[in-house]
């Protein structure tokens, strides 16, 4: 996996970028598993737009974001654990993201950094075309970025959100942020409510066998969703489905936050379709 530093290395006149190329970069670490280059590229070909979209792994957003400025980068994703660190060196935040406390999304407009969250809007859309929010209880599963994005989509569609982590200090201090009750992992069976969310890497690949509760405690739920998107049905899903659940995979998610990404890169619709077909079809070559 190529480092951020490479990108900013000066370029020799045989691989210089085509001057009215748009470039676009994932920020993270790791970021070797991500297929949201996959998914960009996709869409910019289906849309007609000349753009690149590269993954790169880094260590340092200070640099990373210079970097970005340095290189006239039209805009960035950004992934774990960055997504918090990175707002420090930002121009502007959106009001959304600044409620989120998290970034995953920067636009480079005219040399003015702005981020943005679109990971509450991703999960928000793909929990209501299955289920209603307003007025119903979910239990989000986590702390990070994620996390903070799901307590924020749920407050704000009117539904009642409940942070269990595994960390008390980090799981607190997130509830007490959005004014909503926390409990600790180890007290899961106790609770119940409408919808359980999964906001941890517990299931993804490669450890597909795990799972981040035991499956007697879905019984307590009508709706789980996880945002693990590979496997494409994770255990917590399966083992829902085994209990009667309705059950919302990762893919609408991570499909639908890209979605308002290149809404907020290009001004345009982004192909839904294109996009969750080229991911879906990496991971099913990839199961099989």
């Amino acid at each position: 996996m190529r480092t951020f530093q490479k990108l900013l290395r000066p370029h020799r006149p045989s691989v210089e970028p085509q001057q009215n190329q748009l470039h676009f970069v994932l920020l993270g670490n790791p970021v070797r598993q991500s297929l949201s280059p996959l998914m960009h590229q996709a869409a910019f070909r289906t849309m007609g737009i000349d753009a690149s979209y590269s993954a790169f792994c880094i260590a340092d957003p200070a640099g990373a974001v210079s970097g970005i400025r340095a290189m006239n980068i039209r805009g960035a994703s950004v992934t774990i654990p960055f997504k918090t660190a990175v707002m420090e060196y930002l121009d502007d935040i959106d009001a959304d993201a600044a409620s989120v406390g998290a970034v995953n999304t920067i636009v480079n407009d005219c040399g003015r950094l702005i981020g943005h969250n679109t990971d509450w809007l991703g999960l928000m859309a793909a929990l209501k075309e299955k289920t209603q929010i307003r007025g119903r209880r979910f239990v989000i599963l986590g702390a990070g970025g994620t996390a903070r994005a799901a307590a924020y989509g749920i407050r704000k569609e009117g539904g009642r959100p409940v942070i269990v982590n595994r960390t008390p200090e980090k799981g607190m201090a997130l509830a007490m942020q959005f004014g909503c009750p926390f409990y600790p992992l180890a007290q899961i069976s106790k609770i119940k409510a409408f919808g359980l969310i999964n906001t941890t890497p517990v299931g993804m690949f490669p450890d597909i066998q795990k799972s981040p509760v035991p499956p007697s405690v879905l019984a307590n739920y009508r709706v789980v969703a996880d945002v693990v998107y590979n496997p494409l049905k994770t255990k917590l899903l399966r083992d829902a489905e085994a209990k009667g659940c309705k059950v919302i995979p990762g893919l609408e998610m991570f499909v639908r936050q890209g979605a308002e990404q290149l809404m907020l890169w290009t001004g345009r619709a982004a192909p839904l379709a294109v996009m969750r077909n080229a991911v879906r079809e990496r991971l099913m070559q990839h199961e099989s």
